[in-house]
Order: structure tokens, then C-alpha cells, then sequence
């Protein structure tokens, strides 16, 4: 599999963060060769927050996220890839169970205190002797600089680690938001991501750190998609660790909170479009932006509804400016939209105005534009004020290969 021509040079560098330390392994659960199991071990102080998929055959991981979120509080979270535990039955409630009373006894905390999270395959059984065993010897190697490798074990046909970080000053003090995710393929989230944890210092309450994912996950991880398939496993966590040393933030309205909430919603962003620009066969990144909608929702159905389309996807692998493609997705996508007043763009050209070929638009100038590796379209409805902005990728060869094999 061929990595993304997207992949950075160079992976993030990450600050430690006091009370969270990673140690991975390879378990053997499905991969060979490389590390597939992860454990964080967390401070006792520590506040967690999340958002789930939104799909009704979800996981088992995610059912059990789901009820240890309403308590807010957790010691360690433990993540395998190559099987998702879903559709398993008893079976996979079993073995989220068992795993959680494992890596409690390893860390030393409650069951109810381990959040846990599974991508892979789905539809077979997660055995949890292959790998529980091995918790008690990761917990005490869980080590303070273990981020790229915690990256990478999650990982799934990712082809490199997705890793950011933002750091601010609060009271004087350094605040650091540390986050990875993975996701390839399975992408159209309807909550968050397919698998994304985020780490910080700051002291703040649980109701305000799930009011702040909750807020940031609709225009990163939700504004999104590959391939319009929405995982069963989507989990985003976020960790509070609460080590920085300034007074709590246990208020909504503190001041403090502006620039960490800048700087969260700038991580989220970041490591969503990580996920698309290693979208599995990608060649290309795409924004979707739609404007002059009868309002945002409505602007958002249309413009996921050309992100979605295999026709303007297939178009785009192969840097053909089809725009009457744009228009059958804002067709079909059944929001309001005046056929004489629609507009479109590819980047800085006017493609079509007033629901026709612009009068200066040449077809070379579309195909000219379509070479490059980053592609901007945009819409415009002529209805009302709605705006909202989509994210995608093309849809390649190489992406009916990745997932023909995918089991093989």
C-alpha cells in the first residue's frame, strides 16, 4: 500500500503532558509486524469526555464508552486495531468486560474508569486472552514520550501516524492539548471520528470539556468524508488530566477558557483533515464549500452530497472539470436550490454563472486547475444565507484495491 503523498516528513513533536504515559505492543490480535495494541495510563485526577457514532449496529467498545462517559472519570484507556468488536454478540460485551477488569487491576482503578476502543475488521469474535495478559507489564512501562508509537498502534490502513499539538498560556502556566487519531477508509462520521483521543492539562470541569467537544466535533470530524460509510466503532475521547498547576476552570463563563477552546478546535480541525488527506488511495484533498443556502443544515446536506458522489470524486482522480457532475449532487441532494441563480467555482475560476457556463470560463483553465494536489470548490444556491464547508478526497484505483484486499 502505497503512503499518502500527503504524509508529513516528519511526525509532530509532543509535549509530555503530566499525568498521561503510553506503552504499546505487538499483540498479534490480527497484524504481524507491527504494534496493535495500546494502553494510557492516567492520572487520578483525570476528567474525560467523548461523542460516539451515531450508527445503531455500534460496537461493543462504543456501548461500553457510552456508559462510563456519564461518570466523567477515567485512569486508562486501551485501544487494539485489526478487529473492531462489532456485531460479536455476547461474545464482544464479554470481552470489553473482561478487558476492563484487567487493565483496572493493572493500573489499579475501577472497571467503570477504562475507556476502550477497537477498529478493525468487523463481525469477528475479539478474544481478550491474546492480549489481556499483557496489561500489567504496559502499564508499568507506560512512558511519558510514548505518543508516536500509541499513533501507529491504533492504526488500521492508515498509512502514517496522524499527531498534533497546540500549547497556550494560561495564569502564566503551559497548557498543552496533545491528540492522535487513525482513519483511512469506513469515513463519513456522524459524531466524531473513527478513532480519536486528546489529551491536556488544563484543569477543567467535565460538563465544559464535553460542552467543548460536543461544539468543535461539528465542524471538524463531522464536517468530513471518504467514502460516505459511517464507521461502527467512531470514538472520540477527550482526557483531561488536570496536573497544570492554576486554579480549576469549573465555569463556562471564565475567560481563561477562550484561548483553549481556540486552541482545541484547531486540533480537531487538524487531525480531521489528516484523516482525509490519508483517505485510502487519495491523490487528492478537497473542500466543498456551499454557500447562498436557505440555511447552514441545508447547506451541509448539499455540500456532502457532492463530497459523497462517486461520479465528482471519480472526476476528480482523474483531473477532469466535470462540473455538470456538481450540479446533478446539488440536484439530488433535495435541499432549495434555483437552477438560474446557482454559481460554481474551482478555486479562483468561475465555472457557471446563473445556471450556465460563465462567459469566461474555458475548459483548460478547469483541467489546468485540477492537476493540483489540493482542490477547492465552491457553490453557490442563490437562496439564502446558509454556509457550510465539506472536506473530502478523490476516489481512486487504488482505493477499490485497498479495500478488496482488505480481509485477504
Amino acid at each position: 500500500m502505497k503512503t499518502s503523498p500527503f504524509a508529513p516528513e516528519i511526525l509532530a513533536k509532543m509535549p509530555v503532558i503530566e499525568g498521561v504515559g503510553f506503552a504499546s505492543i505487538e499483540a498479534g490480535i490480527r497484524y504481524s509486524g507491527r504494534k496493535d495494541l495500546m494502553l494510557a495510563v492516567l492520572s487520578p485526577q483525570t476528567v474525560v469526555a467523548g461523542t460516539l457514532t451515531k450508527s445503531r449496529t455500534s460496537s461493543s467498545a462504543v456501548d461500553w464508552c457510552r456508559e462510563q462517559l456519564a461518570h466523567g472519570k477515567a485512569r486508562a484507556l486501551v485501544v487494539n486495531s485489526g478487529n473492531a468488536n462489532a456485531f460479536t454478540g455476547l461474545k464482544g460485551r464479554r470481552a470489553v468486560e473482561i478487558t476492563a477488569q484487567q487493565a483496572a487491576i493493572a493500573v489499579g482503578c475501577t472497571p467503570q474508569e477504562v475507556m476502550i476502543a477497537s477498529t478493525g475488521v468487523i463481525g469477528e469474535a475479539l478474544d481478550p486472552d491474546r492480549f489481556t495478559h499483557l496489561l500489567g507489564d504496559l502499564a508499568a512501562q507506560a512512558d511519558i514520550d510514548g505518543w508516536h508509537d500509541a499513533a501507529s498502534a491504533i492504526m488500521t490502513t492508515d498509512t502514517y501516524a496522524k499527531l498534533s499539538t497546540r500549547t497556550l498560556q494560561i495564569d502564566g502556566v503551559d497548557i498543552h492539548i496533545n491528540g492522535f487519531a487513525k482513519g483511512a477508509g469506513m469515513i463519513a462520521p456522524d459524531m466524531a471520528t473513527m478513532l480519536s483521543f486528546i489529551f491536556t492539562n488544563a484543569p477543567i470541569a467535565p460538563d465544559i470539556l464535553q460542552a467543548l467537544c460536543s461544539q468543535y466535533v461539528k465542524g471538524s470530524f463531522n464536517a468530513i468524508t471518504i467514502d460516505s460509510d459511517t464507521s461502527t466503532s467512531d470514538t472520540l475521547l477527550l482526557f483531561a488530566t488536570r496536573t497544570a498547576q492554576i486554579a480549576p476552570i469549573d465555569s463556562a463563563d471564565d475567560p481563561r477558557l477562550e484561548g483553549f477552546s481556540e486552541a482545541l478546535g484547531a486540533l480537531m480541525l487538524d487531525l480531521a483533515h489528516q484523516i482525509v488527506k490519508d483517505g485510502e488511495g487519495v491523490s487528492k484533498f478537497i473542500a466543498v464549500h456551499v454557500e447562498g443556502a436557505e440555511h447552514d443544515v441545508a447547506a451541509k446536506v448539499v455540500a456532502l452530497s457532492i463530497a459523497n458522489s462517486p461520479l465528482v470524486k471519480t472526476a476528480m482522480a482523474g483531473e477532469d472539470p466535470n462540473w455538470g457532475r456538481i450540479i446533478m449532487a446539488v440536484g439530488k441532494a433535495g435541499e432549495q436550490a434555483d437552477r438560474d441563480r446557482l454559481g460554481i467555482w474551482f478555486g479562483d475560476i468561475e465555472v457557471a454563472k446563473d445556471g450556465e457556463v460563465a462567459p469566461d470560463y474555458r475548459e483548460e483553465l478547469g483541467a489546468q486547475y485540477m492537476k493540483g494536489a489540493e482542490i477547492a470548490i465552491r457553490v453557490t444556491l442563490g437562496i439564502g444565507e446558509g454556509a457550510a464547508v465539506v472536506w473530502t478526497c478523490d476516489l481512486t484505483h487504488e482505493y477499490i484495491t485497498i479495500n478488496a484486499d482488505y480481509r485477504s
